[in-house]
């Protein structure tokens, strides 16, 4: 099921994009779940990174598609954007929130189904290297690429990653299961170790990212056996 959110105050061309999604939906076989919103305020109340795909209007009369697009970038690094837009020059600002596209109005199904095919592609390609992770007031979508180790503290995981670390209530044992056959391994009973960042190992100590983890007796073999095989899957 793909989530997208249609962000536009005008009714003529919110009709129009749910017409345009139920027509690729149904040459596609992909499911769609939409959600309407008629201004940017009405998402950003709302946002908790839940949508795949954003539709949205940049000129709206409250908060502006762009002032919408840029505060769910703070929020969302991953979610795909579309402007639906009268005029072209602001979309080029596009840029800036790392949107992948957009639609000039009038909307025709052609240029519309191309674009959203592509988001999909996008979408795709992305998904098996995302996980959704509960933190404080909703959730946290994050690249298991980012991730450099996890660490267990009490009832709470700290995800230390490229972008800082992110508290996130858990145990071990769910994240371990949660990122099986994604090249972690334990160090000891408190990290679970991305073993793409790990750029060597000495005096029982696993460097990260220029941090040092310490690696306890009991799962030294199984932590070695891992990074060998994963670095020679590299090969």
């Amino acid at each position: 099921m793909i989530r997208v959110a249609i962000v536009e105050d005008e009714e003529m061309y919110t009709a129009t994009l749910k017409k345009y999604l139920a027509e690729y939906e149904k040459a596609s076989g992909e499911g769609m779940e939409i959600t309407i919103y008629r201004d940017g305020d009405g998402i950003l109340e709302e946002y908790r990174a839940q949508f795949d795909i954003i539709l949205m209007d940049i000129e709206m009369k409250f908060v502006n598609g762009m002032t919408a697009a840029e505060e769910i970038r703070r929020r969302d690094s991953e979610v795909i954007i579309i402007f639906i837009t009268n005029t072209p020059q602001y979309a080029i600002r596009g840029y800036e929130v790392d949107a992948l596209d957009y639609v000039l109005k009038p909307v025709s199904y052609f240029s519309f189904s191309q674009k959203l095919e592509r988001a999909i592609s996008r979408m795709r390609k992305r998904s098996a290297k995302l996980i959704t992770v509960p933190v404080k007031g909703g959730v946290k979508r994050m690249d298991i690429s980012d991730i450099y180790y996890i660490e267990s503290q009490g009832h709470n995981l700290i995800y230390h990653t490229r972008f800082g670390d992110t508290v996130s209530p858990g145990t071990m044992k769910a994240a371990e299961a949660m990122l099986e056959d994604m090249h972690f391994s334990r160090g000891n009973k408190c990290y679970l170790i991305n073993l793409e960042h790990v750029d060597g190992v000495k005096d029982k100590f696993a460097t990260v990212r220029d941090e040092q983890l310490l690696l306890s007796r009991p799962r030294m073999r199984q932590f070695m056996q891992d990074l060998t095989k994963y670095w020679g899957d590299l090969k």
